[in-house]
């Protein structure tokens, strides 16, 4: 089986993207981690990558003082140098240009922590506690120039308990966002992945058991869980 090349941009530790790595450790997962990217030299995600034998890059975005095409540039030549035909952001903390989203429409995807449209943008957690809902989680979707405005391609739901810290809410909304971001990038790996009107559809996806409040279909080289 031919496999997707991948290239996941991180900023930090990258555990979305371990993630991403374990799923695609199975040789019938459809997408291959062909290239791990951080704008920081320090990501602690860089080694972890190294050790599971994956090429990683660095693209400094300091060095580049502003200069956001140019190291846009650099970026896509790093992606290109390692024949990488989908992007997965996790945990890349860099507005990206409506220039480069647009070059990259429907081969992109992030996930991000909350049930979209509600919460986009940082800090979802507090926001989520201080608005008194009683359920959160998170949203794999195609990026596009409005940052989480994407089509949604994945989300799962957890409780929100009485008493719940930010810290909790937290870790139990990570737990989620590592179970379906592999099952969404196997769909738009495996070109099961279609837009239309705004909206995303997942064509020949049966529905298996999941998460509290939304089943996740099942994807290429994953079990169900």
């Amino acid at each position: 089986m031919t496999r997707t090349r991948v290239a996941v941009l991180i900023s930090g530790r990258g555990s979305n993207m371990a993630a991403l790595l374990a799923a695609a450790e199975d040789p019938s997962y459809p997408a291959e981690i062909a290239l791990v990217l951080s704008n920081r030299p320090d990501a602690a995600g860089l080694a972890h990558a190294a050790s599971r034998g994956v090429a990683t890059a660095v693209v400094e975005s300091r060095a580049f003082k502003g200069d956001r095409a140019g190291f846009e540039a650099a970026m896509e030549a790093e992606i290109a140098r390692h024949g990488a035909e989908i992007i997965a952001l996790a945990g890349f903390m860099r507005v990206l240009t409506e220039a480069f989203v647009t070059r990259w429409e429907g081969r992109m995807i992030n996930v991000h922590p909350s049930l979209l449209p509600s919460f986009p943008g940082l800090d979802t957690h507090a926001r989520a506690l201080a608005a008194g809902v009683r359920l959160h989680g998170c949203t794999v979707h195609l990026v596009t120039a409005g940052v989480d405005e994407g089509p949604i391609l994945a989300q799962a739901a957890v409780p929100v308990l009485p008493g719940d810290s930010e810290a909790a809410l937290a870790a139990r909304v990570l737990a989620e966002e590592h179970r379906i971001y592999p099952a969404a990038l196997a769909w738009l790996a495996a070109g099961r992945v279609r837009v239309e009107g705004g909206r995303a559809g997942i064509s020949d996806a049966p529905w298996a058991t999941g998460s509290l409040a939304n089943p996740l279909p099942s994807a290429p080289g994953l079990s169900k869980r």
